[in-house]
Order: structure tokens, then sequence, then C-alpha cells
């Protein structure tokens, strides 16, 4: 049986953070605000695996309202996910994101971040996409106050 998955997320930038996106810090003067640490890429990406599995989404796992996930690393939550998935007698096939922001670019840190999270989810590289976009101008991607992301997932029985 094959089952698809999507997910979004969004946050808005912040001075005094860390940029993560995928796992991977990004140099910028700015990061994004949340209860972990916003990593955009990585919440969207757990959305798609757990609504591939009808296991819920990442709310219901890991609540921003749970002290245990304040600045919790994105990439630990989701290869915990990834461990759900798999005991839940599912293999995921390949995964698809694309990261939605004006600046910075993301070009040159997209193989670090598929690498990333090609080793989060026990997958070749090769099935790991990364897309970049930016929103135009439009928007509050447009005028540079957030980042959001889209992933999807392919998962199949075991």
């Amino acid at each position: 049986m094959s089952l698809a998955g999507i997910g979004y997320d969004c946050h808005r930038f912040v001075p005094g953070r860390k940029l993560i996106l995928g796992g991977v810090e990004i140099p910028y003067e700015r990061g994004l605000d949340g209860h972990s640490d916003a990593d955009v890429l990585i919440h969207a990406l757990i959305d798609a695996l757990l609504g591939g599995a009808g296991l819920g989404d990442i709310g219901e796992h890991f609540p921003d309202t749970d002290e245990r996930y304040r600045d919790a690393d994105s990439l630990a939550l989701l290869e915990t996910v990834v461990t759900t998935v798999i005991a839940a007698g599912l293999e995921i096939v390949n995964v698809d994101c694309t990261v939605i922001m004006e600046r910075p670019k993301l070009a040159p840190h997209k193989q670090a971040i598929r690498e990333a999270l090609a080793r989060a989810l026990g997958l070749a590289p090769a099935r790991v996409n990364i897309k970049a976009t930016t929103g135009e101008g439009m928007g509050f991607i447009g005028r540079g106050e957030g980042v959001a992301a889209l992933a999807t997932a392919s998962l199949r029985s075991r």
C-alpha cells in the first residue's frame, strides 16, 4: 500500500535566535521564533510523515505547552517521528520539501540540508528533495518577516 502526506509550517523572524533550516544553521542576522528551535522545514516534514501515516500532527506529539520541547532540536524530533512511523509498519520512500523565504538565499545550503535530513530519515540523499522559492515581494514572506515550508512524504507498508 502506498501512502502520502503533506505538511506546512511558518514562523516569524526575530532577533537573537539562530536560523535553523533542515537541521542546518544558516548564517543570518535573525532566526525564527518558536517554542523549539523553530525549524519550519523539519516541522512541515514531520507533519507530512505523520499525516501520511495517519498519526496526527506535530502539535499532538510535541505540544508547545510542554516545557520538554522548549528549544528542542527539531532533528531529534524528526528522528522520533521516523521511529514512530517505522513502528507503525511503514517505510519512508521519499520526501520533497519547499522553503519559501525572501532571504537569505538557501541555494548554498541545500546540499547540507539534504544530507542532514537524509541521515535523520534513514534515506539515500537522492530520495530527499529540497527546493527554495521566494514570496516575490508579496505578503509576510515577501516583506522578509518570516519563512514558510511545505513538505510531502511518500510512505509504503513494509
